[in-house]
């Protein structure tokens, strides 16, 4: 039986703030700390319009990840009845 990981939303989780940064890290294929760096290094340059850059990126994926929603997988259901040799093999090193 597989288990299914509950996902939390990117605003809620702990370690993330609105989750900007990876929701477009994660969009895109790359760590989303090679986002987060260069915006910590221009808050000290100028904080008003880093937030208000943040803010409107947050806005942006919010926007987006409305608009255009990720499919969801289908569950796959395993019938309970004769194994097949593979899945026999499976379900040994799984118990072992």
């Amino acid at each position: 039986m597989e288990t299914q990981q509950n996902q939390v939303a990117l605003p809620m989780r702990a370690h993330t703030i609105l989750g900007v940064c990876e929701a477009i890290g994660e969009d895109f294929g790359f760590n989303p700390i090679l986002l987060r760096v260069p915006f910590a290094a221009t808050v000290l340059w100028s904080p008003t319009i880093t937030l208000a850059a943040y803010f409107v990126l947050g806005a942006a994926v919010l926007i987006s990840r409305l608009l255009f929603p990720k499919a969801k997988q289908p569950v796959a259901v395993e019938q309970h009845g004769e194994l097949s040799p593979a899945n026999e093999q499976r379900e040994l090193a799984r118990a072992a």
